[in-house]
């Protein structure tokens, strides 16, 4: 099984982990619940980080818990850990294995905090260390370039947050992901049409605000590491603090912009790169402006709400690096100096 393959997995996955996760995950925020953290503290390097910055925006929003992401180098290399009094510490890991993570997680147990795995290999090291864990069910991932893990790591993260707040109706919006899912796999041809017109591609920025800051970096990250592309995240505020500078005529952007909070300024951003500086655009959304304002555009699902978008967005644009990848005539199985785990310290 390859990247293509697994990037179609992702409505299943997501689907599993509802199914079988959903009362573990209830236990373990009860558990959180009593234990009352004033904040939460998350370690993950890579993709597995940017599953944090969604978490970051989510929790915060819903969950009132303000979330750091962690520093690891202090602990593992420096040695010189943070006092974490009442904090909840979290260790975000596809294969539970890097040392880097692994040693916050024994440093927050030396200093008595509850800790958190969430992970896609149940008994690793970094799970040994945790008081609970949540097995992300993706199953088997072989393609260096982590699609269905990164997703699986989102829903997990959203499942817990309706499990803290015990918000039904959240849990109800969060069952039509799967659903969500299958339908943007549909654009398949579409993306693929789309990728081909960006194949001499060298660079580009994507940009995204809100609970999409994540999908902009989990974005940029496919096509560097999959199509060799120079590719910069930015939220659109960022952007307009100093690298707006780089953009001219023709210059790739492209955008994670569906309907939410955040869409007025990304829109406002949008048009201005399109009017003045005459960008070559690229959006994914579900407004029927932003889908008529640039040069192309990726449908995403209507009644989507924004606080799942990340977890569906990420799909089309893991598509549009597969394929782009393709394009440029790259092995999409074997990025150039890469391997399934990075064992960082």
């Amino acid at each position: 099984m390859g990247l293509y393959e697994e990037i179609f997995e992702q409505a299943q996955t997501a689907q599993r982990i509802l199914e079988e996760q959903r009362e573990n995950i209830e236990t373990i925020a009860a558990n959180i619940r009593e234990r009352q953290p004033d904040t939460v503290f998350l370690a993950a390097r890579g993709t597995s980080d940017n599953a944090g910055r969604y978490i970051n925006y989510l929790w915060g929003a819903y969950n009132r818990l303000p979330v750091t992401l962690a520093t690891p180098s202090l602990f593992s290399i420096y040695q010189r850990p943070p006092r974490l009094h009442n904090t909840l510490v979290i260790g975000i890991s596809q294969s539970g294995k890097s040392p880097d993570i692994v040693s916050v997680l024994a440093e927050a147990r030396n200093q008595g905090c509850p800790t958190l795995t969430i992970t896609n290999a149940p008994g690793s090291p970094l799970s040994q260390l945790a008081d609970w864990e949540i097995d992300i069910c993706a199953g088997v991932e072989t393609a260096v370039a982590a699609t269905k893990t990164y997703s699986a790591s989102m829903m997990a993260a959203a499942m817990l947050s309706c499990a803290l707040a015990q918000d039904e109706a959240r849990w109800e919006q969060l069952s039509h992901v799967p659903g969500w899912i299958t339908e943007v796999l549909r654009r398949d041809e579409t993306i693929a049409r789309i990728a081909e017109r960006y194949r001499f591609m060298e660079q580009c920025v994507v940009l995204g605000r809100g609970f999409n800051y994540a999908t902009a970096f989990e974005w940029s990250l496919k096509m560097k590491e999959l199509c060799y592309v120079m590719a910069d995240p930015y939220s659109s505020a960022d952007f307009q603090h100093g690298p707006i500078a780089l953009v001219e005529q023709g210059f790739p952007v492209m955008a994670v912009a569906p309907k939410g909070e955040v869409l007025a300024d990304l829109m406002g951003l949008m048009e201005l790169l399109c009017e003045e500086r005459k960008v070559e655009l690229l959006t994914l959304s579900n407004d029927d402006d932003v889908l008529s304002l640039g040069q192309s555009a990726i449908q995403l699902p209507a009644d989507m709400p924004e606080w799942i978008s990340p977890i569906v967005s990420i799909v089309p644009a893991q598509l549009f690096a597969y394929y782009l990848t393709v394009a440029k005539g790259f092995d999409t199985e074997a990025p150039r100096g890469l391997k399934k785990v990075t064992e960082t310290v």
